[in-house]
């Protein structure tokens, strides 16, 4: 039966084991893309949001509720691109 018996001047130091590495990249990994994503944050902040954001809202509803401003030609046009002109809706 063979002996794994190994003299301690026979090991290797830790750093230099693969094993090591890739147990200790995964957490590195994990820090850095912290550290970027607070940079980026930091950096380019989101838009504070407009003070009148409720009317805007009430405005686009109003449009919305009138069919002449309203997106129902859009609509038609987007259901009907390949229909031939003298077959569309009016």
């Amino acid at each position: 039966m063979p002996t794994t018996d190994r003299h301690p001047s026979d090991m290797q130091p830790w750093w230099k084991i693969g094993y090591v590495w890739l147990l200790i990249a995964g957490p590195a990994i994990v820090i850095i893309a912290g550290f970027v994503t607070l940079w980026v944050a930091i950096r380019m902040p989101d838009p504070v949001i407009d003070e009148d954001y409720y009317q805007h809202g009430l405005e686009i509803n109003k449009t919305l509720a009138q069919p002449e401003k309203s997106l129902a030609p859009a609509l038609k046009a987007r259901n009907h691109v390949i229909t031939p002109v003298k077959d569309q809706p009016h």
